[in-house]
């Protein structure tokens, strides 16, 4: 049986020290490993065989077998970095390389050994060696690349899969490969796909890595493990941690660091076990499943601590939400010193922090809070001082409000305010956050949306589901202390079943969720500058530009929804939109651009930019799909976040200005707010909100992130032509 049978090579990263720069080979593998590579290849061929044999042994370090590391070619490099004691997997090949029988019988049967191959002699070649010689070939080059200029001529997608359907091994396309090829490879029959400049090139490789992870795996749920102790009484611990997972749509895993002899009115006694069992757990679940996302509760001492410090360490899983359970309702300190001491140090290796106030006072070494500024003046100090996020809970401060925030080094990040639920239900409410935002955090990819987005937008979804879980948790009537929330309560609201939202819960739910991204789009110069008639004349031509090239192939992706649609009526609409996009809108960019600025005969010369090219890609992606609902949600946001920017120009939302015959770009304006196409965009709300709602809890969630990704492409879109640090330059109109 092949070696890589059970490996996985979905993302294979294979290193470009040019395109790394100056952070190095070291740091970008160890970022991409961190964000879900599970395949490495060092090539460079111009380091000397000394270099390489150095590079080889550290990246084995860096690696920790959380990945496969092979190397390009050096079959001495290889013998030499195994006889020193470095753990490499194998050896990837050329066809002019050392021969494949060669680097077996040197390496042995349990070493992986690749194969480029891209024409049907190399495939026949490689049929005719024995059995077990070669465990996947290199397929490519997929499109032209300028990392191996002397490439043979590209296959595309459409050439890889006759290549894959003939051969006798898994092949791993590789060659130009961007995240819009991932889902086409992967149904060509590809076992993963060989990324060079994408990653290596990228501004932060572990979130470009991550985005292929997700592009190749899909929408499958969050895998979050909970590090917890256990709680009989099923309200608190791990046993809250895996409802919360699940109900935010994630699959649950649990480490026990503790087993705890307590109910809902109270814990009677705790037995620990060892470090070595903890370690083991945590051992055999990371040895065997990709892990999302961390929630880390009751951590009972300091070798408990220190232990699932040690492993953090050496793991790197994403999204550590960290819960220091150090302070109970009483006020009782639950920690010994040391073990305080340990917490502490731990704190860095977390993305968040999830405190209460009594807790987040000893972290910081103050004295609690006592209003909510304070509070928030503390978390930020922690923050600053641990380099991490902090998510700050007013609970304990009393009163008619309880307000949340999420905090990081550079201060607060978002409040969301909110009345005290009156309800005794309130045991586990401290875990069932943190693994719920744990969940939300696993399931939201980076690569796609800045940090302070994506965290806040997690923050502001589980706290919603959380208050609706606070609510109704006095009717599951558990106990006769604090009892537990109903952590499923949403699954039940219309008779015990999972329930369909309304269409309109689908439109107030979307809006809400992508608030970030309105909010980003308001406050880019662009916009302004738009509104206030200050736009220099170069960045407005340039995005007219970019706006043609996009309607072009937008009206196409309607064209593709219209053949789609299930009904006459939806049919008609799309048409009618693809019709609009061309007839309508690019005759308005030609009446603006003249031919040296970029429209020849009614075609574009300009070169698409990165934002417009990414997000083509995206609709092209989900067009390509063939999946309706998940389509339409796609070219959902260009009506809807157009369409509401045109309203609240009009209404003086950025200044009467907007409003003034006179301004320069008055005739552009007033599409913004043409009635006939908000017209338009209320039609599409309603037909995407409509079949969202009729659509099973997989394709909704499809959907939603389908019309976030296109959300946060409009922001970028709108972005391009006159970024923040380039706010005020160009030429006047």
């Amino acid at each position: 049986m092949s070696r890589v049978t059970s490996a996985d090579l979905s993302v294979y990263l294979v290193t470009d020290a040019g395109l790394c720069g100056r952070r190095g080979v070291p740091a970008v593998v160890a970022a991409a490993v961190a964000g879900g590579a599970r395949m490495v290849q060092l090539r460079d061929k111009r380091a000397s065989d000394e270099e390489f044999l150095a590079q080889l042994i550290e990246l084995s370090e860096v690696i920790a077998g959380r990945a496969l590391l092979v190397a390009d070619d050096r079959l001495g490099a290889v013998l030499e970095a195994r006889r020193r004691g470095a753990r490499v997997d194998g050896i990837h090949l050329g066809q002019s390389d050392a021969p494949v029988r060669e680097a077996r019988e040197a390496l042995g049967p349990d070493a992986i050994i690749g194969l480029t191959a891209n024409t049907s002699a190399h495939r026949e070649a490689v049929s005719a060696l024995p059995a077990g010689t070669v465990d996947y070939l290199g397929v490519g080059v997929i499109h032209p690349t300028a990392t191996k200029p002397d490439h043979p001529p590209a296959l595309g997608v459409s050439g890889f899969r006759a290549f894959a359907a003939e051969s006798p091994l898994p092949c791993v396309a590789i060659g130009g490969i961007g995240l819009g090829d991932v889902a086409a490879l992967r149904d060509a029959g590809a076992a993963g796909v060989a990324v060079v400049s994408a990653i290596c090139a990228a501004d932060d490789p572990r979130s470009a890595t991550r985005a292929f992870a997700r592009a190749w795996h899909g929408d499958r749920p969050p895998r979050v493990l909970s590090i917890a102790g256990s709680d009989p009484s099923g309200g608190a611990g791990i046993q809250a941690d895996l409802k919360s997972i699940a109900a935010n749509g994630g699959y649950g895993m649990a480490a026990i660091t503790a087993l705890t002899v307590q109910n809902t009115r109270g814990v009677r006694d705790v037995h620990t076990p060892p470090a070595a069992v903890l370690r083991a757990q945590l051992d055999a679940i990371s040895d065997d499943v990709d892990i999302d996302a961390v929630k880390i509760g009751m951590l009972a001492d300091a070798g408990i601590i220190r232990e699932v410090g040690a492993w953090l360490r050496e793991t790197a899983p994403p999204n550590v939400v960290l819960d220091p359970v150090m302070v109970a309702t009483s006020g009782d300190r639950l920690l010994a010193p040391d073990a305080e001491e340990a917490l502490r140090e731990l704190l860095p290796l977390a993305d968040l922090i999830t405190p209460n106030l009594p807790e987040l006072a000893v972290l910081a070494g103050e004295p609690t809070a006592e209003s909510w500024a304070g509070a928030l003046a503390q978390a930020g100090r922690l923050a600053a001082a641990t380099g991490v996020r902090v998510f700050a809970k007013g609970g304990h401060l009393g009163g008619a409000e309880a307000p949340d925030a999420l905090v990081g080094p550079g201060g607060v990040i978002a409040e969301f305010p909110g009345a005290r639920i009156d309800t005794r239900a309130t045991h586990g409410t401290g875990c069932s956050l943190s693994s719920a935002l744990a969940t939300r955090l696993g399931a939201r990819w980076e690569g796609d949306v800045d940090d302070e987005r994506r965290w806040a937008g997690a923050a502001q979804e589980t706290r919603a589901w959380l208050r609706e879980s606070l609510r109704a948790g006095a009717d599951l009537d558990v106990g006769r202390g604090n009892g537990p929330t109903d952590h499923l309560a949403g699954l039940r609201r219309r008779g015990g079943l999972v329930a369909a939202p309304t269409a309109e819960e689908v439109v107030e739910s979307w809006w809400r969720r992508i608030e970030p991204v309105r909010r980003g789009i308001d406050g880019l110069p662009f916009i302004r500058n738009l509104a206030d008639g200050t736009l220099a004349g170069d960045p407005f031509r340039f995005y007219l530009a970019q706006d043609a090239l996009y309607l072009r192939d937008y009206a196409r992706v309607l064209a593709e929804a219209s053949r789609l649609a299930p009904t006459p009526e939806e049919q008609a609409f799309w048409a009618q939109g693809a019709q609009g996009a061309i007839a309508g809108e690019l005759e308005l960019h030609a009446s603006w651009l003249t031919p040296e600025q970029g429209v020849v005969e009614g075609t574009f010369r300009a070169e698409p930019a990165p934002a417009t090219t990414a997000y083509l890609d995206h609709l092209r992606a989900a067009a390509f799909q063939g999946d309706y609902a998940v389509l339409i949600a796609a070219v959902l946001p260009c009506y809807w976040l157009y369409a509401d920017l045109g309203e609240r120009l009009h209404a003086g939302a950025f200044g009467d200005r907007a409003r003034d015959p006179q301004h320069p770009y008055a005739s552009w304006l007033a599409t913004y707010a043409d009635p006939v196409f908000a017209e338009a965009a209320d039609r599409a709300i309603a037909i995407t909100a409509a079949t969202a709602a009729a659509a099973d809890p997989a394709t909704r969630e499809r959907m939603f992130r389908a019309f976030e990704e296109a959300a946060r492409h409009e922001l970028a879109f709108f972005d391009a032509p006159l970024p923040a640090d380039a706010a005020g330059r160009g030429h006047d109109v």
